[in-house]
């Protein structure tokens, strides 16, 4: 068996710092998949997501040979916050959205907790599902970084913690970011007047 194969990704990157190309092929094939699919799930759009994709190891490259990785266990998450500053990129190049877009690192919420939906009628289920098509809807008009941060947190079931570990800001500005969303939210409902209550 290849002996590189054998190597946790922290070691194929040093490895890739001291010269050696194949350490990085095996990185590639071992993280490309998982990266993808956090960049499609967020952003939405294949095509996107690709030239999104594209940078994010071109970055990655640059970074490995200026030295700017230091391996603490964790290469995956230090790839997955490089494709998030990608994906900021872009959404920075990309025309402002004109909603409550307030930071604010002295702003905490208490955590939400979802309602689990138990036996419901065939037109029950249908009219659930309009309503998680209003709600994806919405989410798309946020400001990228509230977007973001209900994607993570409603659909990957991520933490506040790991939210914040991931995106580089503060737990307290995680939460501003989730209230601003929710309130943007809550104001698009009103004014499209969607019934957003689970039957």
């Amino acid at each position: 068996m290849d002996k590189l194969s054998q190597l946790t990704d922290e070691e194929l990157a040093l490895e890739y710092m001291e010269g050696n190309n194949r350490a990085f092929d095996i990185l590639l094939n071992r993280t490309q998949t998982g990266i993808f699919s956090y960049i499609v799930f967020i952003v939405r759009n294949r095509e996107v997501a690709d030239d999104i994709f594209q940078d994010t190891f071109l970055k990655a490259i640059q970074k490995l040979q200026m030295r700017k990785y230091s391996p603490t266990g964790k290469f995956n998450a230090w790839m997955i916050r490089i494709a998030h500053n990608a994906i900021m990129d872009y959404y920075r190049r990309q025309k402002a959205k004109h909603l409550i877009d307030a930071e604010g690192d002295d702003l905490l919420i208490a955590q939400m907790s979802d309602k689990q939906i138990l036996e419901t009628s065939r037109e029950d289920l249908l009219a659930n599902a309009q309503v998680m098509d209003d709600v994806r809807n919405m989410i798309d008009y946020l400001p990228e970084v509230q977007s973001e941060i209900v994607k993570m947190r409603y659909y990957q079931n991520l933490s506040f913690k790991e939210i914040s570990e991931i995106t580089g800001a503060s737990i307290n500005t995680c939460l501003g970011r989730m209230r601003y969303a929710l309130i943007n939210m809550r104001r698009l409902a009103k004014e499209n007047r969607m019934q957003l209550q689970l039957v």
